[in-house]
């Protein structure tokens, strides 16, 4: 395995203080935290702020476009949140676990199992019939326990459009089997601006992630793919091969049908509306290909590991974040690790040289840590936004018009807490 050129980190335990309640784990070259102005705090590589407390919860952005909601209503905003001209009503509006802006201004967003779009602003929406792989309405389930409705639509990456064959393309997967409930595995996507959502790959029915005491005749997922897992971590897509790829978890179970962590490659004909997905890699979960926040950057795929698990004394975890050609995804001796990062991480997005990397809370002593690099790995800050208590960061969103990444802080991995915006500092 080929190792990075750049400091190997110190430890966690030489973090050091710095105004404001932030502390800083610093590489050569790399100075102190500078202290809280006006709502803005920095680091040495970005600034950083949270969405007001008595706005919205800013779920998605685009361009100058914020969705958000609160209180049984949803809002837009057109000018990064500084105002919500936009909105409507919608009861169940604190359940909403995905939204995503369309490049001609649609908006797609869904509560825990139903799924929305509105074409005017928020002006008026409509439930979208989720379409099968054979062109027929989906059928959700009924679930035995209505406070248990399942999560059909939530996911873990930020970035869920990407220009395909010269249109854009809405694809994701579900992060699910987590809590609210049991429900089936699967990557949704719409081809055209989220009037029709579909699914392109279902997974098979996994006895460990089922309703208690439901029938086998009765399991959730597809009966004809052996293929099980507990939920998906990251869907993206390599415009050099014209491919998709997405990456599940999440453990060899006993209880189980085998190994959930795998990596499939996907194609899609535009014509025939048809997908044809193979398997790439399966594996246990203490390996690098248990795995999230997929990108692509000039044919190569950057991936952060999120190995756990059962291991032996001897083992150590194969951890850190990585890149290779997708040729290579298979062969670990090809893989180049960029950082070498003690502690599974579960999310990554790259914009440009940018990487913005939040921590597990729950797996990490720190607080609120954020791995960033400005250049593609070839330098990088670690950070622990310690003001925020024990947080993990996901869903980060691609920069707005004003150069400031968004994403969701959960506490407890699940729970919603903060949204945070980080803006990243000038390279010289």
């Amino acid at each position: 395995m080929t190792t990075p050129s750049s400091p190997t980190p110190p430890s966690r335990r030489r973090f050091l203080a710095a105004a404001g309640g932030t502390s800083s784990l610093l590489f050569p070259g790399i100075n102190a935290i500078g202290a809280a102005k006006e709502g803005v705090s920095e680091t040495d590589h970005f600034w950083y702020k949270t969405a007001p407390a008595d706005g919205p919860y800013i779920d998605t952005q685009r361009g100058s476009k914020a969705f958000g909601f609160r209180d049984g209503k949803i809002f837009m905003s057109e000018d990064n949140g500084s105002s919500w001209p936009h909105e409507n009503i919608l009861a169940d509006a604190e359940n909403i676990m995905f939204s995503c802006f369309l490049e001609n201004g649609n908006l797609v967003f869904a509560t825990l199992n139903k799924i929305f779009l509105s074409k005017d602003n928020l002006k008026t929406y409509e439930e979208i019939s989720v379409k099968d792989r054979d062109g027929s309405d989906y059928s959700r389930h009924t679930s035995l326990d209505p406070e248990k409705p399942g999560s059909y639509f939530y996911s873990l990456d930020g970035i869920h459009t990407h220009q395909v064959e010269g249109s854009e393309m809405m694809i994701w997967g579900n992060y699910c089997n987590v809590r609210k409930g049991a429900v089936p595995v699967n990557i949704f996507y719409s081809a055209d601006q989220g009037e029709t959502i579909k699914i392109a790959y279902s997974f098979g029915q996994n006895s460990a992630f089922q309703q208690k005491g439901t029938d086998p005749a009765d399991y959730l997922g597809d009966p004809d793919n052996p293929l099980v897992c507990r939920h998906i971590h990251s869907v993206t897509y390599n415009a050099a091969e014209n491919a998709f790829y997405a990456c599940s978890g999440d453990i060899d179970r006993d209880n189980g049908h085998g190994k959930e962590v795998h990596w499939l490659r996907g194609t899609y004909e535009k014509e025939a509306d048809r997908w044809d997905w193979k398997v790439i890699v399966s594996a246990d979960a203490n390996s690098r290909f248990k795995t999230g926040g997929m990108n692509f950057v000039d044919n190569e795929i950057y991936w952060v590991a999120d190995a756990n698990g059962p291991k032996t004394i001897r083992e150590t975890y194969d951890r850190g974040v990585f890149k290779c050609a997708p040729k290579d995804i298979p062969n670990k001796e090809k893989h180049i690790m960029i950082f070498p990062a003690k502690y599974e991480i579960a999310v990554m997005t790259i914009e440009d040289e940018h990487i913005v990397i939040p921590e597990y809370g729950n797996a990490n002593p720190c607080d609120c840590g954020i791995l960033y690099s400005p250049d593609l790995g070839k330098t990088w800050g670690q950070y622990d936004l310690k003001e925020f208590g024990d947080r993990s960061g996901v869903r980060v969103n691609h920069r707005n018009s004003e150069g400031w990444f968004r994403m969701c802080l959960r506490e407890k991995w699940m729970n919603r807490a903060e949204v945070l915006f980080i803006k990243p500092k000038p390279t010289a």
